[in-house]
């Protein structure tokens, strides 16, 4: 076909139609098909799909003429259509259908996992591709559609095309199909019966639907990301949605053969859960599930790096949250087990799915399960670990476990493993990814069997090697907010040697191409101001910093104090909330305690009823049982059905708000939810989480709100910053920190190196026995006797220093080898002496009652309100590991701290807290080098006074660059500069010289 000239088309919506239609042919061996070629009533390009059969089955089809004869063509396209009709097209071209007397055609031949067979690898090349311009396929009319995609004549794609030189975009594209395009007696625009997934395409853009529902069709990004925002990338002489159709240097083109039948073949399934009705009775809801590019595009680069290197390789992959996780690790499970080495050795014995949750996510299991082609290949570990010991045992395939079950007995048994190679896939990954649990999963895939170990040392060793990197174990971390371990762990090293995600699709490109909402548009805070009179004046009890804790908590939980939350809740909702998706708009009260969430539900329904809301009822989440005022009280009880009900019920029409205390704030998918009220200090990782319950899209969803009685504006943006682009660090950490651990545990004076190495000869054997244990436990209790001795403050700092060694070099432990025995001995010794050492004696808490402290009145006030939104470049680095177990103030630091804080706010009317003051102690350890500790130690405070002022200064400018309140303390201050400056001098004098006498 000649095509057109573009230098006089090249405005017209064909020319792009055109194009794409050439490539296909040119690049990607398609065949062209005409209109005429198309059967509406069938919904076929009927000559592909007897050809295909025909060429690559003809003794079926000889059985088919002979049992038929010249009415066979009719009769299997006959059937053809029915089974695409009662089954859908997926199933169809999945599984082929079956024509009485017992013949089976295939009508797809997907790539097989390996080159074993010749004619199997025949039959998939033999699928023949086309594609047709302006398909006629209305039974009704004469609506064409722009471009449809057929696999051996069946068609699996439609595309509406539309070139932005026109002035029309993919939103016009998507509209058309809302419009114009009714499903409706339409085989071709049938859910399931039709064509698999319908694009709206423009020169920049790509979005998608598996279902057409006129008006309320809901179109998602399909786009690849443009400067980790939205949209796409230039394309050399090409156009920005060309990796449609053409092949790009970082893969292969979305409607190439490979691409589009490993989505149809491995990718696509349906989903189906169940939802209750307004009338409260179940039913089902179905999607069709495409993976969306970034997907995709995880998936098969993770593929094609294992592929080319083998086992024993990391993969971070950062998606944010929202963006289907549970179906990408379902597809990188099902497609790692399928991947063939160039020896077509498969590549791994077994991917195991672990997930930190006490609980598995029943969704991951039946999506995981789902995917499974061949029954049994998929292992639901949901028993104990006899059960995850049975099914390693046995060589399953796919195994979905709690990473928990690792670090028992049992498992402690299996041995051989290192002859295996698998692919651990980790949902949400992070702090539990570099504790004991991971280094028992490490070791339990990894033991050879063998003792082959020819002296103590050498067995030492070869522990330590064991948690470190195994070349028969892949990890693929996946996580919406990577900590500093999380990046360290499974990152690979980028162009600044820091460790970087192995794929990323940010926060801010999935707000900006409107697959999640941002939950920051619309934030409000409010201030509640407590006028509290002591009923006991002489009481010293109430004057303690523990003391006041009580009494802000007393204030917090008084129902003065929760009834004008409640109010300005319910209120709000009324106005806002309720209106919003036709009335089924859904909210979340995020409570600090289990007590406050039963009170908080107790007054709400109090308020409600009062006012006469009819139709706004409310649940309550909080987890085991409670117990107040003498009465114990379960979440099942208050709601009146069992917990596991909890996130259907609230599904439903019946439930309008959710009351929380810890439950529900992490993994809870509810598109529903607008609204969220805040009543809990959250900072960090833990405030991305909670709000990203609120980021999901709903049809008509544009909005969501945030009530927040706790945190400032400010304080959440900071939390979220290191989250919107993608994470990073500001440096590696610094394994020689582990020395410095080391040391600092010995200057106690509490361990003895020689009983860490009488210990380390026991507990090294192969299997210890109860004699064995009692052993050990006796060297370690010589340590706990020198650690009675010393006074309270050096208990909690020799504690402190303990777990920071364990935490730390349980950490580093997984990604490097350190090769040095005597960390490990520590390591095991100190596992032990932590487990052994008292606990820390805590005063009681006082019972703050009416009797002490009086309520005299409560204001709540509202402080900030607008947009909290991120800017497209904001993004702060996280910092690398460095803290530990940090020397505790001395009474006169203390006080002295206290009072610059009292004076600072006396003037300025704020409300710093000591807590707030001591983020300075940072700016110390940063500027403490090794020069300036030997000024400090050498010199009178008027010779390096003046030279460590200078340091301060600077590191605290540096430090809380993007705290203006903290900075303001340093800058506007000059009284209160001079004396933090001091306080902070003096206690670095104190510490220099502290390390000095102890050397």
């Amino acid at each position: 076909m000649r095509k057109p000239h573009k230098s006089s088309k090249i405005h017209l919506e064909d020319v792009l139609e055109q194009h794409m239609v050439d490539e296909l042919v040119e690049h990607q061996g398609y065949r062209l098909r005409s209109d005429a070629d198309y059967d509406r009533d069938l919904a076929l390009d009927p000559q592909l799909t007897v050809e295909f059969v025909k060429a690559t089955q003809p003794e079926e089809w000889e059985k088919l003429e002979s049992h038929y004869g010249t009415s066979a063509e009719k009769e299997f396209l006959t059937q053809v259509a029915a089974n695409l009709k009662r089954s859908g097209t997926l199933p169809v071209l999945r599984q082929g259908i079956k024509i009485v007397p017992g013949i089976k055609f295939v009508l797809c031949a997907f790539q097989p996992a390996s080159n074993v067979n010749p004619a199997l690898q025949a039959r998939y090349e033999a699928n023949i591709f086309s594609v047709t311009r302006q398909v006629h396929y209305s039974r009704r009319n004469e609506n064409a559609i722009d471009v449809v995609i057929f696999v051996n004549g069946i068609p699996v794609a439609t595309f509406e095309l539309k070139n932005e030189l026109t002035g029309s975009t993919f939103r016009h594209a998507e509209k058309q199909y809302r419009k114009d395009r009714s499903p409706a007696n339409e085989p071709l625009l049938t859910f399931k019966r039709g064509a698999l997934v319908h694009f709206a395409m423009d020169t920049s853009n790509v979005s998608m639907t598996t279902r057409l529902m006129n008006g309320k069709t809901r179109f998602l990004p399909f786009n690849r990301g443009r400067d980790k925002g939205a949209g796409n990338p230039d394309i050399a002489g090409e156009h920005r949605t060309a990796y449609i159709w053409a092949d790009q240097p970082e893969g292969r083109a979305v409607l190439s053969r490979e691409m589009l039948l490993d989505i149809i073949g491995n990718l696509l399934h349906l989903e189906t859960e169940e939802v209750f009705l307004p009338d409260g009775s179940l039913d089902k809801r179905e999607t069709m599930i495409f993976p969306r590019f970034q997907q995709l595009d995880a998936v098969r680069r993770m593929m094609a790096d294992a592929r080319q290197h083998g086992t024993g390789r990391n993969y971070l992959v950062q998606h944010s949250a929202g963006s289907g996780k549970t179906n990408t690790i379902a597809w990188t499970a099902h497609r790692v087990i399928t991947l063939h080495d160039e020896n077509d050795a498969p590549l791994f014995d077994t991917a195991i799915i672990v997930s930190d949750r006490l609980v598995l996510d029943r969704q991951l299991q039946n999506t995981v399960q789902k995917l499974a082609q061949t029954p049994g290949v998929v292992k639901i570990i949901d028993g104990t670990s006899k059960q995850l010991k049975a099914a390693l045992d046995s060589g399953a395939r796919i195994i979905v476990t709690t990473i928990q079950k690792f670090s028992t007995d049992h498992l402690s048994t299996i041995t051989g493993q290192a002859g295996r190679k698998f692919a651990v896939i980790i949902d949400e990954a992070h702090g539990s990814q570099s504790g004991k649990s991971a280094q028992a999963m490490s070791e339990a895939l990894s033991r050879d069997g063998e003792g082959t170990a020819e002296t103590f040392e050498d067995v030492v060793a070869a522990y330590q090697e064991a948690r470190g990197p195994q070349p028969n174990i892949s990890y693929f971390a996946f996580t919406a907010t990577p900590r500093t371990a999380t990046l360290e762990r499974f990152g690979r090293k980028g162009s600044e040697d820091t460790p970087e995600p192995f794929h990323l699709y940010s926060m801010r490109q999935a707000i900006e191409e409107g697959f999640i909402l941002d939950v920051l548009q619309n934030y409000m805070t409010y201030k509640a101001y407590y006028q509290l009179e002591k009923a006991i004046e002489d009481d010293p009890d109430l004057d303690t910093k523990r003391s006041r804790r009580r009494i802000a908590r007393f204030a917090s939980l008084h129902p003065a104090a929760i009834d004008q939350k409640v109010e300005v809740i319910v209120e709000h909702f009324r106005r806002h909330v309720a209106r919003e998706l036709d009335g089924q708009g859904k909210a979340m009260i995020v409570t600090q305690s289990r007590e406050h969430a039963f009170n908080y539900y107790r007054r709400l329904q109090g308020y409600i009823d009062a006012n006469g809301y009819d139709g706004l009822k409310a649940l309550v989440a909080f987890s085991g049982p409670l117990r107040i005022d003498g009465e114990t009280y379960t979440e099942a009880e208050l709601n009146g059905f069992a917990e596991t009900e909890l996130p259907k019920r609230f599904d439903g029409d019946q439930y309008k708000v959710l009351i929380v205390a810890e439950k529900y704030q992490t993994g809870f998918d509810q598109p529903k939810l607008v609204a969220m009220y805040l009543d809990r200090k959250l900072a960090g990782l833990q405030a991305v989480q909670t709000l990203s319950r609120l980021n999901r899209i709903y049809p008509d969803k544009r909005r969501t709100y945030v009530l927040d009685f706790q945190n400032t504006i400010e304080d959440i943006q900071t939390a979220f910053e290191p989250f919107y682009g993608e994470t990073s660090l500001e440096a590696n950490s610094d394994p020689n920190q582990i020395y410095t651990l080391e040391r600092r545990m010995h200057e106690f004076g509490i361990i003895h190196d020689a009983e860490v190495e009488r210990f380390a000869e026991t507990y090294y054997r192969s299997e210890l026995d109860g004699h064995d244990r009692a052993k050990l436990e006796g060297i370690v209790r010589e340590a706990v006797m020198r650690f009675d001795n010393e006074d309270e403050e050096e208990q909690e700092e020799f504690r402190q220093v303990v777990k920071s060694y364990l935490r730390f070099y349980s950490f580093l432990s997984q990604i490097m080898a350190l090769g040095d025995t005597d960390l490990e001995k520590l390591y095991s010794y100190g596992t032990w002496l932590n487990r052994l050492l008292p606990d820390r004696e805590i005063p009681g808490d006082i019972e703050i009652t009416d009797d002490m402290v009086r309520l005299q009145a409560v204001t709540l006030k509202e402080k900030e309100k607008g947009s909290a939104s991120l800017a497209p470049e904001a993004g702060a680095k996280l910092s690398p590991i460095s803290e530990f177990g940090a020397k505790p103030y001395t009474e006169e630091e203390q006080r002295s701290l206290s009072e610059i804080v009292s004076s600072f706010n006396d003037r300025h009317g704020t409300e710093f807290t000591d807590a707030d003051f001591v983020r300075y102690e940072a700016v110390n350890e940063e500027i403490m080098t090794e020069d300036l500790v030997e000024m400090l130690r050498n010199n009178p405070d008027d010779v390096v006074y003046k030279a460590f002022a200078e340091m301060f200064f600077r590191g605290s400018v540096r430090s809380f660059q993007r705290d203006n309140e903290m900075k303001s303390a340093m800058l506007t201050d000059p009284k209160v500069r001079e004396q933090i400056t001091r306080h902070f001098f003096r206690r670095a004098r104190r510490l220099a010289n502290e390390d000095k006498d102890a050397a």
